[in-house]
């Protein structure tokens, strides 16, 4: 049987803080542990307030360790794709002169190059997905660990949002007590759960409906392509509610929900309900048809901004139609009212799992799913962005006789000449940069394993004595003196 991991997904959004805990089983994710917090601080997605951010994703974030029963500190965060953009990449990096056999140290080589050019500083790179590598001059290569060339090539896309929406979010992550494992990006991750391989494949549109926007993702040949956003959600359909009735936000939110339905046509006049009005004793009947209307003139502004939008990048023509997801797709007859105004059919993406059967979870979803359905080759281009993603893979795999003596040396508080002075000792006792520990012959170790896993940048702890003899007298001499001292 796998081993078990555990994947923890925070989704920061307008509306609510999101928090569940999945544990991957044998290639099944099971749903362990969930936490659910209002929204403090936010405002059209955007961070406004971190302290108060804070505080609402520790509550979130004790909600699931108390559910799941179980303490953790490393997330996977969702990021919006607000202000999102989308590159294609590709890098290039020689192997050797002769073929030689490709490593994780390649790869990862391999991906920076890929991102080695100028990002404007307001501007951070969030994901980067590999498509193909390319073996000297073969193409369509998934995973090149292993086999020997001379040259290896990327071709990825690369994605990149503000640098403010990142750098607040890590805030929050550090005052929160978490870790970063990884991003991920909130269309991908809704992609991975709502769609099927052939709607992902031919063409279709996604729309996520939030609390503070509506936001259409174009998803084709697995990849996503397009985005379109409107800054219009279910706040803006509480407030039309509340004005037009005048009522309270909390009262509307309450009518919005209990009794809204999206299309007029669905609706019957001679159902009616009471609404607390602002100023009166006593309540005044509404009847279904009168909330409805004033539900579906926001609905049409929200779809026609998006159409138009959608119509310039001729995302409509798709065969896969419109799937709708996000907490506002709850709202009854929703599917015939933008079946009818974006002239496709529709349907709606809501989770099967327990405790998130309610379109709004199905972002957080998506986050923990897509993460734990990443392969390892993926977490190595990731690595180049985030380092702590490849933490993440290392600490998926056994952990080999190499990594235990690095993991050994790197641990300093038992060893009153630790941290700077053993750091110091193995820098004169033969540490190399990647290019030269390539350069090792190690024939014996990589047929053992067919499949090399990525080593995180180990480095032998001693060189040969042919390797030192090929040194420099002074350098010798220098690394002599300390081996001594040291000793």
């Amino acid at each position: 049987m796998d081993k078990a991991q555990i994947y923890v997904g925070l989704d920061i959004g307008t509306t609510a803080i999101r928090v569940i805990v999945g544990e991957a089983v044998n290639d099944k994710l099971n749903i362990i542990g969930i936490g659910s917090e209002r929204s403090r601080g936010l405002k059209n997605g955007v961070i406004v307030d971190i302290d108060k951010v804070v505080t609402a994703t520790r509550k979130a974030v004790h909600q699931a360790q108390t559910k799941a029963n179980i303490k953790f500190d490393q997330v996977v965060v969702g990021i919006p794709a607000k202000d999102l953009v989308i590159e294609p990449v590709k890098g290039m990096t020689i192997v050797a002169d002769q073929p030689k056999e490709i490593t994780a140290v390649e790869v990862r080589k391999v991906a920076a190059a890929a991102l080695s050019r100028n990002l404007p500083p307001e501007r951070e790179v969030v994901a980067i997905v590999p498509k193909q590598f390319i073996v000297d001059g073969q193409k369509h290569i998934v995973d090149p660990r292993g086999m020997s060339a001379v040259r290896i090539e990327l071709e990825a896309i690369c994605y990149s949002v503000p640098s403010i929406v990142v750098n607040n979010i890590r805030k929050v992550l550090e005052r929160a007590g978490l870790k970063l494992k990884h991003f991920v990006l909130n269309p991908l991750g809704l992609a991975h759960v709502a769609l099927n391989d052939g709607e992902q494949d031919f063409g279709t549109v996604l729309i996520d409906m939030g609390g503070s926007q509506s936001t259409a993702y174009v998803i084709r040949d697995h990849d996503l392509k397009f985005v379109a956003a409107d800054d219009e959600g279910g706040q803006n359909l509480t407030k039309d509610v509340s004005v037009v009735l005048n009522t309270s936000l909390s009262s509307a939110e309450k009518l919005k929900r209990n009794y809204g339905v999206a299309d007029p046509e669905a609706t019957s006049v001679t159902e009616k309900f009471p609404v607390e009005i602002v100023g009166k004793d006593d309540p005044m009947m509404v009847d279904e048809t009168y909330l409805s209307e004033i539900l579906e003139a926001r609905f049409e502004q929200i779809f026609d901004r998006l159409l138009k939008q959608l119509d310039s990048a001729k995302a409509l023509d798709l065969p896969g139609g419109v799937v709708l997801t996000g907490g506002v797709a709850e709202t009854m007859s929703i599917t015939s009212l933008a079946s009818d105004l974006l002239g496709q059919k529709v349907r709606i993406f809501a989770p099967r799992e327990m405790g998130l059967r309610n379109a709004s979870f199905a972002t957080i979803l998506g986050i923990v799913s897509y993460a734990a359905d990443l392969s390892e080759i993926d977490l190595l281009v990731t690595s180049v962005i985030n380092k702590d993603a490849l933490a993440a893979l290392n600490s998926q795999q056994p952990v080999t006789a190499n990594e235990q003596v690095e993991q050994r040396s790197q641990v300093g508080d038992s060893n009153p000449n630790g941290g700077f002075f053993n750091n110091l000792k193995s820098l004169f006792n033969g540490d190399v940069e990647d290019d030269e520990q390539d350069s090792q012959d190690s024939s014996s170790t990589q047929a053992q394993q067919p499949t090399e896993k990525p080593q995180n940048n180990v480095r032998p702890a001693q060189k040969s004595s042919e390797s030192q003899e090929n040194k420099p007298e002074s350098e010798s001499k220098i690394r002599n003196f300390f081996n001594k001292f040291f000793d």
